[in-house]
C-alpha cells in the first residue's frame, strides 16, 4: 500500500502524519508494506525541512522529521499512491480537482480513520503556538493508528 499525506505546505501536518505512520507501522505493524510520503497541495515550502516546532512535538514522542523535505503534489502522484490522505476538505478539494478522473477516489480525508464522528479535519497549527501542534500530533497519531487497522485488516 501507497500512501500520500497532503496539507497545504507540507511543513506541520502532513510531515507529521508521514514520520508518524512510518514509525507507528514500523513498532506496531512490523509486518505491514507500507510506502509513505507527504507532500503540499502548494508550492510555499518547496524543498524545505517541517516547521521546528512541527519537529520538536514530532521528537518528544520518538519521531524523526527534521530529514524530512517539502514538495508539491504532482500528477503522477495519482498514479503512484493507492491513497492520498488530505488533512482538510479544502486541500481535499484541491486534490479532487487534480486528479485525474480514474484516480479521484484515491484522494479521501485522513481523519475519519481515527474513527471520530464529530471531527474530520485536521487543523493548521501554523499560526498558533505549540499546543496545536501537539493537538495535530495527537489527532495524527489516532488517525496513522485506524489507518494501520484497516491496512491490516485488507492485507488479510
Amino acid at each position: 500500500m501507497r500512501v500520500l499525506f497532503v496539507c497545504l505546505g507540507n511543513i506541520c501536518r502532513s510531515p507529521t502524519a508521514e514520520g508518524v505512520l512510518r514509525e507507528l507501522a514500523r513498532r506496531e505493524a512490523p509486518g505491514l508494506l507500507a510506502e509513505v510520503d507527504s507532500a503540499g497541495t502548494a508550492d510555499y515550502h518547496v524543498g524545505e525541512a517541517p516547521d521546528p516546532r512541527t519537529c520538536r512535538v514530532a521528537a518528544a514522542r520518538g519521531y524523526e522529521l527534521w530529514g524530512l523535505r517539502a514538495r508539491q503534489v504532482a500528477r503522477a502522484d495519482f498514479e503512484r499512491f493507492d491513497l492520498l490522505l488530505a488533512m482538510d476538505r479544502a486541500n481535499l478539494q484541491e486534490l479532487q480537482r487534480l486528479a485525474p478522473a480514474v484516480h479521484r477516489d484515491r484522494a479521501q480525508l485522513f481523519l475519519p480513520y481515527a474513527g471520530h464522528s464529530t471531527i474530520a479535519e485536521v487543523p493548521d497549527p501554523y499560526y498558533g503556538d505549540e499546543a496545536g501542534f501537539l493537538r495535530v500530533l495527537e489527532l495524527v497519531e489516532e488517525g496513522a493508528r485506524g489507518l494501520i487497522a484497516r491496512l491490516r485488516d485488507q492485507a488479510g
